[in-house]
């Protein structure tokens, strides 16, 4: 006699997936994928023409404006090559200190946020291999001494340097991180007095400008909207530091989907110091433009789980300065490398990928061990103390024990953001401040407006997947040209 037993192994059989619950929690999974996916829902920008010729006027006027601190003393590179990234610092965009950085919330102090990374130095065309000098500093960490650099860079940058003169009579100049962000932050404000004392019809209005350590946040009205862009001075490298090489060597998530070269083209220091660093020396090692690369390879499920996670975390430790949410982005790629694609790769998993982001914080912080993904004997965690590590462990189980009240709450927030743009949108409507699209001083303006606005459609449709920036020349913003991946349009 034969009976028929249904079978629970198919994920596309109603009797287990409907009963499959949270085993800590209790929660039914199908409860948290509907959970995360209305946070989703909330926290994505639509963005239709008039946002996207807005966010286009803010990026001209940023562009145009550190083209004018490069003339005001030719410290900057004339052809630079700047590294905009999509979100602000304090969302661990790249690896900075947070304590120092204010609070700024989306809805009531802005609608986007950008991070651009400017170089101060651009190390890329040099014949000689620049020596990074780490005795002085914590893994990751390193002072950049210009001593085998030309007069010319010397000079230029001598005021921003500290010296050391040897026995031997030599003066040894290290390129100091907050004498060069001082610079760069009075040079930007000398040139946004002078934008602002001659102010050209339909640029974007200066309503916010902060000095943040070594971080310059500024946040621009253009239209209806409020554009925040953190910007930060760095020394660019092309290639890849020795104290990552044998990172290298492992076998990683991105194998066989992009190639070595483009995951090694090069690096970033920061100007950021480790606890026990000097300040006026040390910089911190960046790969943001290798982590733009990997997140070509991770899967959407997993992203969008990262997003949520990142949120509740941003918003359980109220801004947090101790645990900044980079350490999360660093434990997400770890995961990549440890976890099969098949799975990662699975649509109706993201909760499982969103407690499975906790339990690894909760585990690092348990244990007070977060390894750098590109230089894993570096310990990202190993300045906390364990009182801070244990506590904030503690309020992570708290999550751990019922996400649905947390994703609930975070839910709740992205839609007060969504009223509080919406809101600030009729206001300025309703008093008349000029947009991008709605520039009466020129019908001519209106129509290249528009052939932009056409423009951007077309190679976004045209190019789906693909890194789409625009290449300005600061001394003629009217001219934009488009980049597809190396390709100039």
């Amino acid at each position: 006699l034969k009976m028929a037993v249904p079978t629970q192994s198919s994920r596309t059989g109603s009797l287990w997936c409907c009963h499959e619950l949270d085993f800590r929690s209790g929660m039914k999974i199908e409860e948290l994928n509907r959970l995360i996916h209305e946070f989703s829902k909330q926290d994505q920008r639509e963005y239709d023409d008039q946002r996207a010729l807005e966010i286009h006027t803010a990026k001209d006027f940023i562009f145009s404006m550190l083209g004018m601190v490069q003339k005001l003393d030719q410290k900057l590179p004339v052809a630079n090559e700047y590294l905009l990234l999509s979100g602000g610092v304090r969302e661990g965009v790249v690896d900075m200190d947070l304590n120092e950085l204010g609070i700024y919330n989306r809805g009531s102090n802005y609608d986007l946020a950008f991070t651009l990374l400017v170089p101060a130095l651009k190390l890329h065309d040099w014949n000689q291999p620049v020596t990074l000098d780490m005795r002085h500093s914590a893994l990751g960490h390193s002072w950049l001494s210009l001593r085998l650099f030309d007069d010319g860079t010397i000079k230029r940058w001598r005021d921003c340097c500290t010296l050391t003169d040897h026995l031997n009579g030599t003066t040894n100049y290290f390129f100091s991180p907050t004498l060069v962000a001082n610079w760069f932050q009075e040079a930007v404000g000398l040139v946004l007095a002078e934008l602002q004392r001659k102010p050209q019809r339909g640029s974007p209005r200066v309503e916010q400008v902060e000095r943040h350590n070594t971080l310059l946040t500024i946040v621009l009205g253009v239209g209806s909207s409020r554009m925040l862009y953190d910007i930060v001075p760095v020394v660019s490298f092309k290639g890849w530091p020795a104290v990552a090489q044998s990172w290298l060597m492992e076998n990683h998530f991105w194998d066989g989907k992009i190639t070595e070269e483009e995951v090694i083209s090069g690096f970033y220091l920061l100007p950021a110091c480790s606890a026990s660093g000097c300040r006026k020396n040390e910089w911190r090692l960046s790969f943001a433009r290798s982590e733009v690369q990997l997140k070509k390879c991770i899967s959407p499920g997993l992203m969008q789980a990262y997003q949520v996670c990142k949120a509740i975390v941003i918003k359980l430790l109220a801004q947090p300065t101790s645990i900044s949410p980079y350490y999360l982005r660093c434990i997400m790629l770890w995961a990549c490398d440890r976890l099969p694609a098949s799975y990662l790769t699975q649509e109706d998993y993201v909760a499982h990928f969103l407690l499975g982001l906790i339990d690894d914080l909760q585990h690092c912080l348990v244990n007070k061990t977060c390894p750098n993904y590109f230089i894993p004997q570096c310990n990202m965690l190993e300045h906390l103390c364990d009182e801070t590590t244990m506590f904030h462990a503690r309020k992570l189980a708290l999550v751990r024990s019922d996400p649905a009240e947390h994703l609930r709450s975070i839910v709740e927030l992205a839609k007060a953001a969504n009223r509080l743009t919406q809101e600030m949108q009729r206001r300025g409507s309703s008093s008349g401040l000029l947009s991008p699209l709605a520039n009466p001083s020129s019908a001519d303006h209106q129509q290249s407006d528009d052939r932009l606005a056409k423009k951007l459609q077309q190679l976004v449709t045209e190019n789906p997947g693909k890194s789409i920036s625009v290449f300005i020349n600061p001394d003629d913003v009217t001219r934009p040209h488009f980049r597809i991946d190396d390709k100039f349009f």
